[in-house]
């Protein structure tokens, strides 16, 4: 049962994949660089991309809730589902690090749509002050953190045939 959860939770996360790389390839095309910094540089000389590209972002924060397995998309944690790998192989400390890694997951998409969508370390009428920048970062960084957790207590879990559905 392990490996046909670790099979379905795997096909999940290539389903999302595509569709989180095409919305990331949509902002680097229209920032003209693949630099993170200098897409952060062309939205502070404008408005931020979730301006202009509001599609490309809510593709993609859909496509992160799924690769974090967050809800609607958790299947591999639904009980009425089969069990995903490391849910039965594990405990203790070994599964502690897989729920760890999950969140640094979570953090790390979140600084990701931070600086692709919402201008970086750059605020509205943000002066310029060299201790103004990282609050930024981290305010718009923990409100992208509460939304997912937010997300996660507020939406019904998809079936697993709805969820592919959905992906493709």
């Amino acid at each position: 049962y392990a490996l046909l959860g670790g099979l379905r939770a795997s096909a999940q996360m290539i389903s999302y994949e595509i569709a989180l790389g095409m919305s990331t390839v949509a902002v680097l095309l229209l920032a003209g660089n693949v630099t993170l910094s200098q897409v952060i540089a062309q939205q502070q000389q404008g408005a931020w991309f979730v301006v202009s590209l509001t599609l490309a972002f809510l593709i993609f924060m859909i496509s992160a809730f799924a690769e974090t397995n967050r809800a609607p998309f958790d299947l591999p944690e639904a009980d009425s589902e089969l069990v995903a790998g490391y849910h039965t192989e594990y405990s203790g400390m070994r599964w502690g690090l897989f729920q760890m890694a999950e969140y640094i997951n979570l953090i790390t998409l979140s600084g990701l749509c931070v600086t692709l969508f919402l201008g970086g370390w750059h605020g509205p009428g943000w002066d310029g002050a060299t201790w103004a920048g990282p609050l930024w970062f981290i305010g718009k960084l923990l409100l992208l953190l509460f939304l997912f957790i937010w997300m996660r207590t507020t939406l019904p879990r998809l079936r697993y045939d709805q969820l592919m559905r959905f992906g493709w």
